[in-house]
């Protein structure tokens, strides 16, 4: 598959193109003080290559083979070859940014943020793994979407194709949190449970948000489907709107400049649609949000309006930058029938009358640990009649429900995310793709 850094016009005097998928190493040249040269040497020495010899100083090097694509493997369509298979240990880079906060420009070049960011190769390369499938299944997925399709087929396809290019393991590889394919005002945590008939249409506004994982190292990244051009204008604001909050995120940024930096842009954009000109509005109960292992919502969360919050990012945090625009009234509750469901972090016991409840909770707790699931994963490993045992879950403070969230009905939704990663020397869009 093809995947290029995707690069904005207003992001390029900050931005650094680094190898993907579609261009190896081999597009590459960089000096004898490069990043880039530091981690493919790093990369070379992980997946067994002999280091190349020490060019004389002042002179180019040549391109180092980082990625290590083999090319006795080629995908399918659809994708069914593990991701592992198409490369010798060593996957893509996501995009490069430095940091442009006056205390953080020295980091780029810094021999000890270097040498720290080598201690955590590992650590990295399995993220870009779990983001290489992201980027594949979406890829497919994209290309066959349309209209006609139920809501069932379009999941479906998207978790099949996780499920075979991340090599599923249990909890050490596999699905992170359910397929989000929410429909015009509904702005997230809408899959559909067994027997929904729902059909995507020419004129809806789908969001499409899923989630890879290696090890718990989760990649949270999204993306808008839309068929008629009449939606354009929203999506290009939140479009903007999200690399916007990606440009500004760094290391000890302030929440709330990034929520204000989002909101200026998103809410400068005008949609017509039927006659009629709405301003796109930030949904400002929606948020980005820090991710740790197995932990898709960590604690810090990413405005997306200016909030007031003065807590700083921090050196190594991953992060989710999600933005969400809409024509309504930019607010959103919780409505319709659940289906995304997680273990909580906060309470381990909990008076639970059911053996069934109790059995339930063994059978979530050994197939999904603290990743989000739902119905449909439920009836998949076998599970049948828990409606009742679920609810007592539930009402234990167990399992968290997290129902659908719409706003005002009538009105269209958009959302855009990727998974950043504050690494020492600079930050990494781990899930970039040549896409969005």
């Amino acid at each position: 598959m093809t995947v290029a850094a995707a690069l904005s016009a207003a992001a390029a005097a900050e931005v650094v193109t680094a190898p993907t998928a579609e261009k190896p190493i081999e597009a590459v040249e960089a000096d004898d003080e490069s990043e880039a040269d530091d981690d493919a040497v790093d990369a070379a020495d992980a997946s067994g290559a002999k280091k190349k010899k020490k060019k004389k100083k002042g002179k180019k090097k040549k391109p180092l083979d980082r990625l290590a694509v083999r090319n006795d493997v080629k995908q399918t369509e659809p994708p069914t070859v593990p991701v592992a298979d198409l490369f010798n240990g060593v996957f893509p880079t996501g995009e490069i940014q430095q940091y442009t906060h006056v205390d953080n420009t020295y980091r780029f070049t810094s021999e000890e943020k270097r040498a720290l960011e080598r201690l955590h190769f590992d650590e990295y390369n399995e993220i870009r793994q779990a983001a290489e499938v992201h980027r594949q299944v979406r890829s497919y997925a994209r290309s066959v979407i349309k209209p006609g399709m139920s809501m069932i087929e379009i999941c479906e396809t998207i978790e099949n194709g996780t499920r075979n290019l991340i090599k599923e393991n249990g909890l050490e590889a596999g699905i992170a949190f359910p397929t989000g394919c929410s429909l015009n005002h509904v702005a997230a945590h809408y899959t559909p449970n067994a027997g929904d008939t729902t059909v995507l249409q020419y004129d809806d506004v789908m969001k499409i948000d899923f989630g890879t994982h290696i090890g718990g190292k989760i990649i949270d990244c999204a993306f808008t489907v839309t068929f008629n051009p009449i939606y354009d204008r929203l999506l290009e604001a939140v479009k903007d709107a999200t690399n916007t909050g990606i440009r500004n995120a760094g290391i000890d940024v302030r929440l709330c400049d990034i929520g204000a930096a989002v909101q200026e842009v998103m809410e400068s954009y005008e949609v017509e649609l039927n006659g009629k000109s709405y301003q796109v509005k930030s949904i400002r109960n929606l948020n980005g949000h820090s991710i740790e292992r197995y932990k898709i919502h960590a604690g810090k969360s990413v405005p997306i309006v200016d909030n007031g919050d003065q807590t700083k990012m921090e050196e190594g945090e991953y992060f989710a930058i999600e933005t969400f625009g809409s024509t309504g009234r930019g607010y959103v509750m919780e409505d319709g029938d659940c289906s995304h469901y997680m273990r909580s972090w906060d309470v381990k016991r909990a008076p639970i009358k059911l053996p069934r409840a109790k059995q339930l909770l063994n059978t979530i707790e050994d197939r999904f640990g603290t990743l989000a699931f739902c119905k449909r994963y439920l009836d998949r490993i076998g599970e049948t009649k828990y409606a009742v045992a679920l609810k007592q879950l539930c009402e234990a403070g167990l399992v968290n429900p997290y129902p659908p969230l719409v706003d005002v009905k009538g009105c269209f939704t958009a959302q855009y995310e990727h998974t950043i990663l504050l690494r020492p020397t600079c930050k990494e869009v781990i899930s970039r793709g040549d896409d969005y």
